[in-house]
């Protein structure tokens, strides 16, 4: 009897178009597995093949995966027998969805092959033994994947204790250069050696701390204000947290270190000395700072920290105002001189009541340039009270929102410029997230390889290795923060013709309305309606969303004019 031809979709799957490795190339997985299909007379490679690039999966479910459910929409209409992979990882990792997928397929009367493995799918959906092998399979490929992290945090310990520079970029005061060493794959490695120039500054910086006991933010102020040290800066301007970084980093003591910061929840974390892994033994040849000033450093710096927390006298102070909840402005705030972004930050004052010895505070929020605080060089400007920027603006936005509510022609045109805003927000969204996703499966090929360059089988050494995927770990890190950026912008994006139809026929006398509204309200209509705040010592410039030339034939404001107010 003639055996049925069973038609045979491939499955590729890669985290670029370019690998470190030839079998995971799309060509070369391509030709694989088609020469795979090609060995069996009864099967035929069909023309659709599903194709996944920059997508983990391990990181990623099932359920998220498009082409996935492709597949299985198709298997569910019947247009192929069988799926084929290269590696059983094609599908993914993850021991609670991929089995369960598998079985889907297999229900839908779809087997699934892998060059290296033969049949993944069971005999059939009743096949308890099939399905156990199945998921013992995938558990270990999940147990894999996640016992990677702590293979790479492991190795690294081990090789900070003997000495070794983990780091990827070498600190300030010192550079990378060729030891005379080679790795097992004849490579050249590169040490830690001091720049002279540089160490001097780290000196001055340490002196500046110990016997002048300046804080981060004075010594970033004095080193910029001396042309000859502001050459000097590493990235064009001193800044506290450089100064920060630099006087808490045993390096240049001599020991090597690992465990400083740690990411969580998407943020690295500083951590105390005491869980920092440290060298076993000082090197001589890198270090800068004599040891015993080092810690001498950290323990004044510590009493420093302590001499300026709250003090017991102010401890159970009664608060008179309260800074609840966030800044209206805080959105679209700016600097009018550097630029920045301003923050949140808040002032108290401190007083007792002669008559009663009660201790009293005043809590005021403040708007503050963090430029400012960092000891950058910068025109006087280090905060703003909210109490005096805040009625300005709202008193231009009240005079904006009223000419608004004048014509009607201004919501449809608000509409359509919210609709082409977030459109293009979506556009870039995705393309953004989709870098993302091609970071971590990058990430995900490279640890793959930790194994082999742990047993001298991979081209670059363990310590080549780890700080490729520590750099793409940061690349992670600043892309998903630029992520959350852009859904928080297209978050805010502007309301509906709707809601714009709202205000203007329901709030009558928006200005005594808003003015009663909360903090929160407040903030939302001001991202709504203001494109950015630029402020100085002696004027506000306010840029609308919405130019109303196009609409009042004398416009009071527009995104053009300048609103300019007495010193604040």
């Amino acid at each position: 009897m003639e055996s049925k031809i069973k038609r045979v979709r491939v499955l590729l799957r890669v985290s670029s178009d370019q690998q470190l490795e030839a079998d995971g190339d799309l060509g070369v997985q391509r030709k694989i597995v088609s020469e795979y299909i090609a060995k069996h007379q009864d099967w035929q490679l069909d023309s659709k093949e599903y194709f996944e690039g920059s997508n983990s999966g391990y990181k990623n479910s099932v359920a998220d995966r498009d082409v996935l459910q492709e597949a299985l929409k198709d298997a569910e209409h019947g247009e192929y027998d069988i799926l084929a992979a290269y590696k059983d990882d094609r599908l993914g990792r993850r021991v609670l969805e991929i089995p369960g997928y598998i079985l889907s397929l297999k229900q839908a009367g779809v087997d699934v092959y892998t060059v290296s493995d033969g049949l993944l799918s069971p005999k059939d959906i009743n096949d308890v033994n099939g399905i156990i092998m199945l998921t013992m399979r995938y558990g270990m490929a999940q147990k894999s994947s996640s016992d990677t992290g702590m293979r790479v945090k492991d190795t690294a310990q081990k090789l900070v204790q003997q000495g070794k520079f983990m780091g990827g970029k070498a600190p300030y005061g010192y550079t990378l250069e060729f030891s005379g060493e080679y790795s097992k794959h004849q490579r050249a490695l590169k040490h830690l050696v001091v720049v002279p120039e540089q160490a001097n500054i780290v000196k001055y910086i340490y002196n500046l701390s110990f016997y002048k006991e300046f804080g981060s933010y004075k010594i970033a102020t004095i080193l910029n204000s001396d042309e000859k040290y502001r050459k000097m800066a590493p990235n064009d301007v001193w800044k506290s947290g450089t100064i920060t970084s630099i006087l808490t980093n045993p390096i240049y003591a001599g020991y090597t270190a690992y465990k400083r910061r740690e990411h969580i929840d998407g943020k690295y974390i500083r951590l105390e000395s005491k869980n920092w892994i440290l060298a076993e033994k000082p090197n001589d040849a890198i270090t800068i700072i004599d040891r015993e000033l080092w810690q001498k450093v950290q323990k004044k710096r510590k009493d420093r920290g302590e001499k300026y927390k709250k003090s017991a006298k102010n401890e159970n102070a009664t608060v008179i105002s309260r800074n609840d909840g966030m800044l209206a402005l805080i959105d679209v705030a700016h600097c009018g001189y550097c630029g920045c972004k301003l923050t949140n930050g808040t002032k108290y004052d401190y007083w007792t009541i002669k008559a009663t010895g009660e201790r009293r505070t005043s809590r005021k929020v403040i708007y503050r340039c963090q430029n400012v605080w960092q000891g950058v060089p910068h025109e006087k400007m280090k905060l703003i009270h909210a109490s005096k920027i805040e009625p300005i603006v709202f008193e231009a936005l009240a005079e904006y929102i009223g000419k608004l509510q004048e014509n009607k022609n201004v919501f449809e045109e608000i509409l359509d410029n919210q609709n082409k805003e977030r459109e293009q927000q979506k556009k870039i969204l995705q393309q953004e997230k989709a870098e993302l996703s091609k970071i971590r499966s990058n990430i995900d090929v490279l640890e793959d390889k930790i194994p082999q360059a742990i047993t001298g089988e991979y081209p670059l050494s363990l310590e080549e290795l780890v700080h490729i995927i520590e750099k793409q770990k940061r690349k992670e890190q600043e892309q998903t923060a630029q992520i959350a950026e852009l859904e928080k912008e297209l978050q805010n994006t502007s309301a509906s013709i709707t809601d714009w139809e709202t205000l203007r026929t329901k709030i009558p006398t928006w200005r005594e309305v808003f003015l009663k509204a909360d903090t929160p309200d407040k903030r939302v209509l001001v991202n709504k309606l203001i494109e950015r705040i630029d402020i100085t010592e002696n004027q506000v410039i306010i840029r609308f969303k919405i130019n109303l030339d196009e609409f009042l034939p004398q416009p009071r404001i527009t995104n053009n004019e300048l609103v300019q107010k007495p010193r604040i």
